[in-house]
């Protein structure tokens, strides 16, 4: 061996001595602990940047613009339909407002419209009253949904091909209590604008269009049904654009399209001004999670008809509330949802791809970076873009770290990317883990929910935290598993480290990949960044240099950031108002938490490896700290976590409330009747809803549902059922009280009862009373329900208090008189002569103001300001057949 000269001239080699900590030495590639503060203060000023583009929205255009723009969506125009709509108040189906009002408006504005057209164009007006009925599922419950006399008001602008058609779809209805100006007003103001100017245009459109605005949506879904089950142009729709919202104003996503036809988010990518679409929130909403529906459902299963399903998803605070009105609603939401779905409706109207036999039939990637560009491609090429996008992520920085060490140092590079790998999800865990304790630590001290209206509490509770501890992981596995004599510079070592980040978000692109599902997209995206960053890197050389490598990271890492940061805003700004609306089973903070932490690592998990840059960590880990401890105080403590707000300030978060006041008559075998009672009914649709119910009740104690005597004996407890979803999966509470004043009530009567066989029976039954009402058939033991006449198909049974049911909601438009109904149930036993079922129908009453009883006024003059009621009459009969 030749031991080298110490005076020879050139490079000398580096001496490690195992004694020395060379993780504590200074390097010249460290930096100003200030870097860490000033990186949060980075991720703060893109996350308000990406706040501002998620609710920007265009100038409105006004009457006085028509001279210059006579061919383009004003929205003053669609404006002063919105108000005279809005102002006709509430219109539950089967309401005078709803049938009458809204209706007339309607015929009459298109009758208007039809006026002023140009010569070239024909309007064909059509007011379908439509019966009939469907079986649906919802939330996992079958049910039965049927329709009586309901109105769709139709209008057809007719292009040169008469038999291919692009349909529109708005409803008109609303549910009660709630003028309904974004749910979906907004939506039949913009197509009455919509066909206006394209009435007045001088070009005959290729295909016709097809204006459906239809009065019962929120019954459910029974209107839409009615129409394309039943019109007769209904044969002629290729295909449908759906307007509706979960929210009140802001931007309409198109959050459902198909199923599987790439060529309406072709037309859509080229028609669409301000695109704002997520395959994502596709695949989000038809998972189930969150609790709605829309007509898209309808017209594609039953229809079989595909489509777009467009909604507005800011501020659901006023979701279904009376303050989903014209007054927050800014003219320029119009403008820009019209300017949209004007284009898109031309571009569609016009194109070939509107006959059915020229689709392809596949999933479509889709999305937008800040309404600026929009991409799509197939799921098959997301697929190898995704696996071709980690591949080249993960190798492309190894091969150039490697490079960088002439290749001597491979192991350590290896060693270094798999400690940020494991520190990257050890942190994800740890900081899920304290989010998860921090959480249920709130809903214990009774402070559930105190980011509902000051939202940014999330941030201070759940996003530092989860910051805090990601960062301390990576600190603990850098001490743990880091060697203390690598002959890597710090620069490489914290490069290797990111690169281990690219690893896991790697795993995780492919193995969601792989199960089939597109929102892999997301964080392929955040590597496909990561790649750029490092290929640039690498090209220039630049991976040992002092801080040019940082620079060109965190550069890309502003993009990464934006993407990040508008998916923040986007999930939270969706479900934080639902958790106002899921029931009180589940621990709202858990849900957010965890969002929180997921978001976090999103948004940060490029960034955390950086800290190992800093001189010291302790003001990083300090400000997260004392971050952390402000906003648990603010949320556990003081008035800023209180989670509701009133209208005071214009920005309305409220808790909601059902109360049904509730007559109930129980019939025997006989015909005469059991007994009757009444009282109230309360529901528990948040975490907080119990206690304010416990004060609205006072000094009347409250009984939970399950609880109250009839639940021993009665079909359901004897409820006023008319939802699966209110009354089967939340909690209810019942006061007893004096009756309701009930004027006519849905009675059932017995017209005939057969004997088919020595096994088999017959009940034909009528049901009496126009009113909205709902069916609960229980078989008793021994029978079971073979087929029915309600509709064709026979729905599953729902379970409820350990009984098996079906549950049949009836909604009538205007006047449809008794409706006969026949049942084949077949008992086990030969010859069996007793009771075969259970019947019940409750009869709720949405309109009864003026009915209600001191003692109900009394009760609702309870419900505090910052909290929205729904009050009800209910009159329920209870029969034995």
């Amino acid at each position: 061996m030749v031991q080298s000269n110490p005076n020879r001239k050139g490079p000398k080699m580096k001496v490690l001595d195992p004694d020395i900590d060379y993780s504590k030495i200074k390097s010249v590639h460290s930096i100003s602990s200030w870097w860490g503060i000033g990186g949060i203060f980075l991720i703060l000023f893109i996350g308000n940047l990406t706040s501002y583009t998620n609710s920007h929205l265009p100038d409105a255009l006004r009457n006085a613009d028509l001279a210059k723009f006579p061919n383009v969506f004003i929205a003053e125009r669609a404006y002063k339909d919105l108000k005279i709509l809005n102002d006709f108040g509430p219109r539950p189906t089967g309401s005078y407002a709803n049938e009458v009002l809204a209706v007339d408006f309607l015929m009459r504005e298109i009758s208007y419209i039809d006026q002023l057209r140009n010569k070239n164009q024909q309007i064909v007006v059509d007011r379908q009253t439509v019966s009939g009925g469907y079986v649906g599922v919802y939330m996992n419950k079958s049910a039965t949904s049927v329709y009586r006399n309901v109105q769709n008001v139709v209008a057809k602008l007719e292009g040169h091909n008469k038999n291919e058609a692009l349909l529109l779809n708005c409803h008109f209805d609303s549910v009660a209590t709630s003028p309904g100006a974004s749910d979906d007003l907004s939506g039949c103001a913009i197509m009455l604008e919509i066909l206006r100017v394209l009435s007045r245009q001088s070009e005959i459109n290729r295909n016709t269009i097809i204006f459906l605005f239809n009065g019962a949506e929120e019954t459910p879904l029974q209107a839409s049904h009615g129409f394309i089950t039943q019109h007769a142009w209904a044969k002629d729709v290729r295909a449908f654009i759906n307007l509706e919202s979960a929210g009140s104003g802001g931007k309409e996503m198109l959050f459902q399209s198909g199923p599987r036809n790439p060529w309406l988010i072709e037309m859509y990518a080229n028609a669409i001004k301000y695109p704002y679409a997520q395959a994502a929130a596709e695949e989000v909403f038809q998972s189930g999670v969150i609790p709605s529906d829309t007509d898209f459902r309808v017209f594609r299963d039953s229809g079989g008809v595909t489509g777009m399903d467009f909604a507005y998803t800011a501020n659901g605070y006023r979701y279904h509330t009376r303050f989903d009105s014209i007054e927050y609603i800014p003219m320029a939401v119009l403008q820009r949802t019209g300017d949209n779905i004007l284009s898109l409706t031309k571009t569609i109207a016009n194109s070939a791809n509107l006959a059915q036999g020229q689709r392809k039939v596949e999933h479509t990637v889709f999305f937008d970076f800040l309404g600026l560009v929009f991409v799509h491609y197939s799921a098959d090429v997301g697929l190898m873009i995704n696996l071709t996008v980690v591949l080249l992520s993960i190798i492309i920085p190894f091969l150039s770290l490697a490079r960088s060490t002439s290749g001597t140092h491979g192991r350590q590079i290896r060693s270094e990317t798999m400690i940020g790998f494991v520190a990257t999800f050890l942190g994800a865990g740890v900081s899920a883990l304290v989010c998860f304790l921090l959480g249920y630590q709130l809903d214990a001290i009774g402070r559930s929910m105190s980011w509902f209206s000051s939202t940014n509490l999330v941030l201070g509770v759940y996003c530092c935290p989860a910051l805090l501890f990601q960062c301390l992981v990576h600190i603990l596995c850098g001490k743990v598993f880091g060697s203390k004599t690598t002959p890597l510079s710090l620069a490489l070592k914290v490069q290797a480290r990111l690169n281990g980040v690219n690893l896991f978000w790697g795993m995780v692109t492919l193995g969601i990949t792989f199960t089939g599902y597109r929102i892999a997209y997301i964080f392929m995206i955040m590597i496909f960044i990561s790649l750029l960053s490092n290929t640039l890197i690498s090209m220039l050389g630049i991976q040992n240099s002092v801080h040019k490598w940082l620079y060109i990271h965190l550069f890309f890492q502003i993009f990464a950031i934006l993407w990040s940061t508008q998916f923040y805003h986007m999930v939270l700004n969706l479900f934080i108002p639902i958790t106002g609306r899921i029931g009180a089973s589940i621990n709202p903070d858990l849900i957010i938490g965890a969002m929180a932490t997921f978001l976090t690592l999103l948004t940060c998990s490029y960034m955390t490896p950086l800290l190992f840059l800093l001189k010291k960590t302790d003001k990083l880990i300090g400000e997260l700290v004392a971050i952390t401890l402000i906003a648990f105080v603010l949320a556990a403590s003081s008035h800023v976590g209180f989670p509701y707000r009133d209208d005071g300030l214009k920005s309305p978060s409220v808790q909601r409330h059902y109360i049904t006041h509730t007559l109930r008559t129980f019939h025997d075998y006989n015909g005469g009747i059991r007994y009757t009672d009444s009282g109230f009914l309360l529901q528990e649709l948040d975490r907080n809803a119990k206690k304010t119910i416990e004060g609205i009740a006072m000094p009347d104690e409250i009984t939970p549902m399950r609880k109250i005597p009839a639940c021993e004996k009665e079909l359901f407890c004897a409820i006023p059922f008319y939802s699966i979803w209110h009354q089967v999966l939340f909690e209810n509470y019942w006061i007893p009280g004096p009756q309701p004043l009930v004027h006519s009530a849905v009675k059932c009567t017995l017209r005939d009862k057969k004997k088919e066989s020595d096994h088999n029976h017959v009940l034909h039954l009528t049901l009496q009373g126009d009113h909205q009402c709902a069916l609960v058939i229980g078989p008793r033991a021994g029978v079971s329900l073979q087929k029915w006449s309600i509709v064709e198909e026979l729905a599953a049974p729902i379970e409820f208090n350990g009984q098996r049911g079906y549950f049949v909601l009836i909604s009538s438009g205007s006047n449809p008189g008794p409706m006969n109904f026949t049942l084949h149930l077949r008992h086990e036993a030969a010859d069996f002569d007793g009771p075969l079922i259970d019947l019940m129908v409750t009869t709720t009453f949405w309109e009864h103001q003026k009915q209600h009883t001191p003692v109900f006024n009394k009760l609702l003059a309870r419900v505090p300001n910052w909290a929205h009621v729904v009050p009800s009459v209910a009159a329920i009969n209870s029969y034995i057949f």
